[in-house]
């Protein structure tokens, strides 16, 4: 079961802060994404220099597809592993987030694997996904950050704030108080 693959105390005494920290990192990867978007259709760069903040000092990040996969998996074994502290609505939300990082995970790898073997999905000039076939990467990613993230921060704002039966099934100090 997936609630058993984490430490006891990373759903129970220390989910709070674990889920702090792996918030601090969703939040700056899907701002990095913005960043992106905001320099071509804003700034209107030309996408090959539209590279988010890291990625004008440092360019090999926005090439590395093992760095976009790194990330893609990070993203997947948070979800996993923070899972068990998660009960009630936000279980449910939480659930959905990780149903799409599930795909998201295996678009990348895919994109991955390619790069790795040097040939590239319908003879393609670079490693696609299989949506990319249909909308262009920038574009794509952008929208599966926000599919991924969108039900996370319903999660996270349900479980800060449980209903009083939640709070009650909950091993961790997170919510501020039950809503009602």
């Amino acid at each position: 079961m997936l609630t058993e693959a984490a430490p006891a105390g990373l759903n129970a005494r220390h989910h709070k802060a674990a889920l702090g920290a792996f918030m601090v990192i969703v939040v700056a990867h899907w701002g990095e994404h913005i960043a992106q978007a905001v320099q071509v259709y804003a700034l209107g760069w030309p996408l090959k220099e539209a590279r988010g903040l890291l990625g004008v000092p440092f360019p090999w990040l926005v090439s590395s597809e093992w760095m976009h996969y790194g990330y893609a998996l990070v993203m997947l074994i948070g979800l996993v592993l923070l899972r068990g502290g998660f009960v009630g609505r936000s279980r449910t939300w939480w659930n959905v987030s990780l149903g799409i990082q599930v795909w998201h995970h295996l678009e990348h790898l895919l994109l991955l694997v390619q790069a790795l073997a040097g040939a590239n999905l319908l003879g393609r000039p670079a490693p696609t996904s299989l949506i990319q076939l249909l909308v262009p990467r920038m574009e794509l990613h952008l929208f599966y950050n926000a599919l991924v993230f969108a039900p996370m921060v319903v999660a996270v704002l349900l479980h800060r704030r449980p209903r009083v039966p939640e709070g009650a099934r909950m091993r961790c100090t997170c919510a501020v108080a039950p809503s009602w």
